[in-house]
């Protein structure tokens, strides 16, 4: 194709595209016009996607859902509107916007509560975290601010394939070699790039920093593996930016960048195949104690050690789990009132267990789904992320209301009186309540089925989706013993952030036909 007709095309594809999927009276209304000026070269573009991720980008924020909802009524399933909205999202702000990339780590999650939902409200989450993600690509600039850019090995000279040069790369805050390093993994499978991008992503501890990789990999199925490194460039260039402010701030280099490769050469962990050793409640409660309360290097060795003693990776991450839901659950809450709806003794947002919890998640997630070398180093990393924070939080328990519930042996009326503390915002209740319904051995669905009521209504500080993934994901993945604190603390959770509903959430009802 010659100059002149490929950027013919490109701009084509950036609007024309767009306003044929919609039809000219249609994106006329929208406001949204094919005279575009002409595109760049290096735009990155979706192929068949592409009509839609634009609609994410351009169509005004007024009638959005709308148009979304027309799509659903039409026969656009809602996997193919999270997928158009990761491509967006990841097109504008490559990792690189706070807000933004919250919201691309709320897509995935906002998909599964869809499933969850009765058919007439299953698009609710999906809805509200598409107007968050088109809200703000829209206060950041849309088409004309994107920060990803099209690399391809014919552009870009030949660079190393290891994660090792990817890691270097992003260590120095190259990002004119990362790129190169990235276009030349084109050939790649999405798994062989999502083993490379872990290298970086390891060298420093931060809940953004893994979660937005673990995200990144459960989209790919819904992007296609065609556009796995642009999901995957988020978390490279989230990397590179984490150093270009460490350098900045002349800060010293990680402790990880020693102490894992000398963790990993101690115990002979890379060469070593992983046991198949079950650990009891007591053993696993043990070393979610030692990594609650210990510091971070204390928390790493005694991973290695539980690896290299044959432990199964399934039970040193269920304990690393559980060291962050102690976080949450000796969380005394936000000292002062903060921005928002963040006030006072307030645990949703960007709280310690909270994150902690967020960053297990993935942590243990990438882990089972990586190669070997890979997921001893998220076991060892993941510990030491997690452990270090226990100053931060009470050394006993924060006390539930317990006095308030102790005589309530009716399953139904626990339910409610959570559900009316969550309402109230009343942390303590609501906790005391959920316990109480467990210890009698209340079925664990009735009680998901209202915590994620609000998990969908509520804006939840960017964190509602997340967080409700993660504790589902968690006691699902948790030994029968100990997994109703996974519940205990979402319901803590859910009382906390309670009161501020979703912008757009409103709007999705109405257009949905449902009760808000």
């Amino acid at each position: 194709m010659r100059g002149n007709d490929r950027r013919q095309f490109l701009t084509n594809v950036g609007s024309g595209m767009l306003v044929g999927s919609l039809g000219l009276g249609l994106a006329g209304d929208l406001g949204i016009s094919s005279a575009y000026a002409e595109e760049e070269d290096d735009r990155l573009t979706f192929g068949d996607l592409e009509p839609l991720v634009a609609l994410m980008q351009e169509t005004p924020l007024q009638k959005l859902q709308s148009v979304l909802v027309d799509r659903i009524r039409g026969g656009t399933d809602l996997s193919t509107l999270i997928a158009a909205g990761s491509l967006a999202n990841a097109r504008t702000f490559g990792g690189h916007d706070y807000v933004g990339f919250h919201t691309f780590m709320a897509l995935t999650p906002a998909l599964a509560m869809a499933a969850e939902l009765p058919g007439e409200r299953s698009a609710l989450p999906v809805l509200k975290v598409l107007y968050r993600n088109t809200d703000r690509i829209q206060q950041f600039g849309g088409s004309s601010s994107e920060v990803l850019k099209r690399i391809d090995a014919e552009k870009h000279s030949p660079a190393g394939l290891t994660g090792e040069a990817l890691q270097a790369a992003s260590r120095k805050a190259d990002f004119e070699g990362a790129d190169k390093i990235m276009a030349s993994l084109a050939g790649q499978t999405p798994e062989q790039i999502f083993n490379r991008v872990q290298f970086p992503v390891q060298d420093t501890t931060n809940v953004h920093r893994v979660v937005l990789a673990w995200r990144a990999w459960q989209a790919i199925d819904l992007v296609g593996e065609q556009h796995a490194s642009t999901l995957l460039r988020q978390s490279v260039r989230f990397c590179l930016q984490s150093s270009k402010d460490r350098i900045k701030r002349g800060k010293s280099d990680p402790e990880l960048w020693t102490l894992l490769p000398q963790l990993l050469d101690q115990y002979k962990l890379i060469g070593k195949s992983f046991g198949n050793r079950k650990g009891d409640d007591e053993w696993v409660e043990e070393l979610a104690w030692t990594i609650f309360r210990g510091n971070r290097s204390q928390a790493a060795d005694a991973t290695a050690q539980a690896l290299d003693a044959g432990f199964a990776p399934d039970q040193v991450s269920e304990a690393m789990s559980i060291a962050a839901n102690l976080l949450l659950l000796h969380d005394p809450g936000r000292e002062s009132n903060g921005d928002g709806d963040k006030i006072k003794g307030t645990v949703h947002g960007a709280s310690v267990g909270v994150h902690a919890s967020d960053a297990a998640n993935a942590w243990r997630n990438i882990a089972r789904v990586s190669n070997h070398r890979n997921a001893v180093a998220s076991l060892l990393v993941g510990a030491y992320h997690t452990a270090g924070q226990s100053e931060h939080v009470r050394r006993e328990r924060w006390p539930f209301e317990m006095d308030a519930v102790e005589t309530i042996d009716d399953q139904p009326t626990l339910l409610k009186q959570a559900e009316q503390a969550i309402r109230g915002r009343d942390q303590a209740l609501a906790a005391a309540a959920a316990k109480r319904y467990g210890d009698l051995g209340g079925s664990p669905q009735p009680l998901f089925d209202m915590l994620l009521k609000y998990a969908t209504s509520e804006d939840g500080a960017l964190h509602a989706e997340k967080y409700y993934r993660t504790a589902a994901e968690e006691f699902a993945n948790t030994r029968q013993s100990m997994r109703w604190r996974q519940l205990i603390a979402l319901a803590r959770v859910s009382a906390s952030e309670f009161g501020t509903r979703a912008p757009g959430y409103h709007e999705a009802c109405e257009l949905l036909k449902v009760d808000a």
